[in-house]
């Protein structure tokens, strides 16, 4: 599940909102850069093209690169391709490479020049490992999915093919107009045929740099689990004078001291820091920043409690009985109860305990859609979700969507709904209070307080002797390994999860709403709790099936798009309606941060691998902190830029339309 992508927001993914950067020695007269960063969570292995979680592509994005990548406006540009076209029908993209690019070995050794089957040879690998991320292709080009489903062997009537030694062609089921910005994923990035046979089984080992090959800006060279990732400048880089740093160092962090952030970038060490309004510490740092203290915009990620409908495994809970377990089970399958859930949860002060009581409304999310990812015609996407919601009863009138409001908390409409919700589940012979394992990573205070916060909330609202939170606290390895990488259903221990979130991987609604399906290989599992590809009771009970109907039916319409952003608004209204999923907060960005880093001098994304949260090409260092006159000054002036450069390219999308079907 990518990235775009899955991620684990318990520890870092809340902290960033593009850079959280460290620059060892920034205040020196030397000619070299150094850049670190810290990272929170170590990978499962660094094979880019079959993982779908963000802990291996944000760290793999700065040494491999695909086809294009995004420019500081948000603009896909060439990268190994240094053109392309599209037939005029939207089917056929063809790319011609670049002949400048090659593969280096992780001691910067050079391997092969890249090459067209080397993205064959990728997308090859993707589908025989059963890529996590197949999900985001699977259905777009020609004849994968009955390559994957086994209905043939033959991989050469797939819709990928080297044309040449540097033109590599997709033939795509429908019209994607967003097909290229799938590009910048990494399901989609090269593979070379030859080091890939050479190493077998050991391509990818999650602690071994010499295990895969790189063609990006960077070239890893250590990473030691839970300590560090370093890199060093591909000085061989084809685009070489775009990278300015010589060496990074991502130091792992388990949120356990938040504080440490702020102090490094005090004593000079760090470049960027994170700051945390909520913390005891805040009014020291606010004294010694004064006027360098900033908040950055909300990203595209979404945080969110995930709701587990078919729990099988028992092995860390707070339950006392088998009917305790039953008890449980049956009140998560009952939408009245998960909407409960949903209007008693304050995301105010969930957000609070990030962003600190004054920036907390910055940083909520009432669906799992941003409110303005796209816009219908002259509305916002919650616009039309509001409007879609209000036919599902009088509860939804009036509720505002937008990001940036508490819209869904709603006491008394909490109360009303739990009371409808405990006269059906008492027929049903389920007793009461219900009680709801949590895992929570005791070492990361911030993501503690986020979900003391939750328990609070619900508790009061529902009361105690009908709802009790139980936080089962313990160590990250312990969460991760029965939530984020749990192999299967069963292994997925918890009732609530707030261990995930999703960044988009595309500039479509379906990015968000399509993992959502029933069918989503490898994603159920994480979200709900069930493995995909069975008829599971627990999906038919809570009416995946009419979900799954909403989807497919959006995305079937491609030639209007403003009509296919309704459907998926339709979509969206059923999901938070069902309530089974509840989001709370922007999981990157509307975050307090001092830095030393040029201010948008990076590269800028909503969607895939090549944004600057973890992209460092492009990204230049200061020695002074940037102040919060100049960031708000540099902001308006890249916003003005970035409407003009964007208005640029798409008006130059028509000379890449073939004039001629291919």
């Amino acid at each position: 599940m990518k990235k775009s992508k899955i991620i684990a927001v318990a520890g870092l993914a809340l902290l960033t909102s593009g850079l959280l950067a460290a620059c060892s020695g920034s205040k020196s007269n030397s000619t070299e850069k150094k850049f670190g960063y810290v990272y929170a969570g170590d990978p499962e292995t660094l094979d880019y093209v079959t993982s779908g979680k963000a802990t291996t592509s944000d760290l793999v994005t700065n040494g491999v690169d695909g086809l294009l990548e995004n420019d500081k406006y948000g603009n896909l540009v060439p990268s190994m391709a240094k053109s392309w076209t599209v037939s005029k029908d939207g089917l056929t993209y063809t790319y011609k490479l670049r002949k400048d690019a090659k593969w280096y070995t992780s001691e910067g050794e050079e391997y092969a020049e890249v090459k067209a089957q080397d993205f064959v040879t990728g997308l090859k690998h993707a589908a025989d490992k059963k890529s996590e991320a197949l999900y985001l292709v699977q259905n777009s080009i020609k004849g994968l999915d009955a390559y994957v489903n086994g209905q043939t062997k033959d991989f050469s009537t797939v819709g990928v093919k080297a044309v040449d030694d540097y033109t590599v062609q997709y033939t795509l089921n429908q019209p994607e107009p967003y097909w290229n910005s799938k590009t910048t994923s990494a399901i989609l990035w090269p593979v070379n045929a030859e080091f890939l046979k050479s190493k077998g089984d050991k391509f990818g080992q999650s602690t071994n740099p010499s295990s895969i090959l790189y063609n990006g800006p960077f070239l890893m060279k250590a990473i030691t689990a839970k300590s560090a990732v370093e890199y060093v400048k591909n000085n061989n880089y084809w685009d070489k004078d775009n990278v300015n740093v010589d060496s990074i160092k991502l130091a792992y962090y388990d949120g356990q001291d938040q504080d440490s952030l702020a102090r490094n970038f005090k004593d000079g060490a760090y470049t960027y820091a994170r700051l945390f309004p909520a913390s005891s510490n805040f009014a020291t740092f606010e004294k010694d920043f004064k006027d360098n203290i900033y908040t950055s915009e909300a990203g595209a990620g979404t945080a969110v409690l995930g709701l587990n409908i078919d729990r099988q495994t028992y092995n860390h809970t707070a339950k006392k009985t088998d009917e305790q377990k039953n008890s449980t089970k049956k009140a998560l399958l009952n939408k009245d109860f998960r909407q409960a859930l949903n209007f008693a949860l304050d995301r105010d002060s969930y957000a609070a305990q990030v962003n600190g009581k004054d920036g907390a409304a910055k940083a909520i999310r009432n669906m799992f859609v941003p409110s303005d990812f796209v816009q219908v015609g002259e509305k916002s996407f919650s616009d039309v979700v509001e409007e879609k919601l209000a036919s599902y009863g009088d509860d939804w009138k009036g509720v505002k969507l937008a990001d940036s409001q508490n819209g869904l908390y709603n006491p008394d409409k909490a109360k009303a709904k739990f009371a409808k919700a405990k006269g059906a589940l008492q027929a049903q012979g389920v007793q009461f209070p219900i009680h709801i394992d949590v895992p929570v990573i005791e070492t990361s205070k911030n993501f503690v307080a986020r979900i003391q916060s939750m328990k609070q909330s619900i508790e009061k609202v529902l009361g105690k002797e009908n709802v009790v939170m139980d936080l089962n606290m313990m160590s990250e390895d312990d969460v991760m390994n029965i939530t984020y990488y749990a192999p299967n259903a069963a292994s997925e221990d918890w009732d609530l999860s707030g261990i995930v979130g999703w960044t988009p991987d595309y500039q479509d609604p379906s990015t968000y709403l399509d993992i959502l399906k029933s069918t989503s290989s490898d994603n159920t599992k994480t979200w709900f709790g069930f493995d995909s590809g069975s008829e599971n009771a627990g999906a038919k009970a809570v009416g995946l099936d009419e979900y799954n109907k909403l989807v497919d039916e959006a995305g079937a319409e491609t030639t209007d798009i403003a009509k296919r952003y309704e459907k998926y608004a339709a979509a969206q209204a059923w999901l938070t309606d069902s309530s089974l999923i509840l989001p709370t907060m922007a999981s990157t960005g509307a975050a307090t941060f001092v830095s030393r880093i040029e201010p948008f001098s990076g590269p800028f994304a909503q969607t895939g691998s090549k944004g600057s949260s973890t992209y460092f090409k492009y990204i230049k260092v200061g020695n002074d902190a940037v102040t919060k006159k100049d960031y708000e000054a540099a902001k308006k002036k890249w916003q003005k830029e970035k409407a003009e450069s964007n208005k640029k390219a798409q008006d130059k999308l028509a000379d890449h339309v073939k004039k001629y079907n291919l």
